[in-house]
């Protein structure tokens, strides 16, 4: 429970836009970079002091600055003071727990968004990473938890000027960003629908205590996913339709078709979304169904030995006097009967098909 729920409870009393740090505490020191081009040339710089990043808010070239790590309040603090960014945005970079979502300040825009992937050290489970974009005219600067390889290859297009990343503006590059995060939840649908596929055919063959666990994981996993990617419907519409001054008419094309995407990706969630439920009352029927053939059989026993208990029962009373009870035949006879009764009763359940 604690992936999808934290602790937000320290920030209770303190006054708003107090930049507090909601979440894990990632290892390491904060890591700060610049990657500063245009069409003509490209340098990184590896910050150690964060003044040394102030120079690049007024170049005339793209400046992307990258923040890798979240726990470093004051350096945030003083990064956000110099760019001139409202202390309730910095409240919302430094707290993983924000809901996603997008703010235009008309001289900047700040994104919330959650990047997702699979931790394989602890059962393929889904993590999600809190990123935070804020993008102006000259430069776009990235907050998230810890260093990623995600964005590697755009920084590699960048230094080896391969397609339009250097001949575009700081817009181009935030939808580049976004693009990439959106098209690695292309790769958690499939690998959740290929464990939905795999359940399913347990649960079709031969369903067991544990294919109700698997169900209810999956279920929970794809509502974790539904949670974290619906509100970047409203985040990719705002931003495909023009609003912002800072978006350029030929970058809303691209920002429309990773809107697409992510009406495609709602949709699969969706229809997983009915499978698993659907998958659930399988799975439920499948238990009363198999119930209801241990109870038949335990009918057709006892409905077996309910007459001859009867008759074993009546000659079982201690009289003296007794029609059959001193007749030689009885015994054989009985048992005569009694056989003929139970391969009565197994013909009638036959015929009426309760066997």
């Amino acid at each position: 429970m604690a992936r999808y729920v934290k602790k937000v409870s320290k920030k209770a009393g303190l006054p708003p836009g107090t930049a507090v740090h909601i979440g894990e505490r990632k290892p390491g020191e904060v890591r700060v970079r610049v990657l500063d081009y245009d069409k003509d040339h490209a340098t990184e710089h590896e910050i150690h002091d964060i003044r040394e990043v102030f120079r690049f808010r007024d170049t005339p070239s793209v400046s992307w600055i990258t923040v890798d790590g979240l726990h470093d309040i004051r350096l945030i603090e003083q990064l956000g003071a110099h760019f001139g960014f409202h202390p309730l945005f910095l409240e919302d970079i430094v707290n993983t727990a924000s809901r996603s979502k997008i703010e235009d300040f008309g001289s900047y825009v700040f994104i919330v968004l959650k990047m997702l992937s699979e931790d394989h050290d602890h059962g393929r489970k889904i993590v999600s990473e809190h990123v935070s974009l804020i993008f102006s005219e000259r430069y776009v600067i990235s907050f998230q938890e810890r260093e990623v390889d995600m964005f590697d290859s755009i920084r590699q297009r960048i230094v080896s000027d391969a397609g339009r990343l250097r001949k575009q503006g700081a817009d181009y590059l935030a939808y580049r960003i976004m693009d990439a995060i959106v098209d690695n939840y292309f790769t958690l649908i499939e690998t959740l629908g290929e464990q939905v596929d795999d359940t399913e055919e347990v649960l079709l063959n031969r369903p067991e205590k544990e294919t109700i666990h698997a169900i209810h994981r999956l279920k929970s996993e794809n509502l974790f996913l539904w949670k974290s990617i619906f509100p970047l419907r409203d985040i990719l519409s705002y931003l495909e339709r023009g609003e912002s001054d800072l978006v350029k008419p030929e970058t809303c094309v691209y920002f429309r078709d990773v809107y697409d995407h992510t009406i495609q990706i709602m949709d699969t969630l969706e229809t997983l979304r009915d499978i698993l439920s659907g998958m659930t009352d399988i799975y439920l029927s499948s238990m009363s169904n198999r119930m209801n053939e241990v109870m038949k059989v335990l009918t057709v026993f006892a409905s077996l030995f309910i007459p001859l208990t009867f008759l074993v029962g009546v000659y079982g009373m201690n009289f003296d006097y007794m029609p059959e009870l001193h007749w030689w035949w009885s015994y054989p006879v009985l048992w005569v009967i009694m056989i003929g009764i139970g391969v009565s009763l197994l013909v009638f359940f036959r015929k009426k098909k309760w066997l």
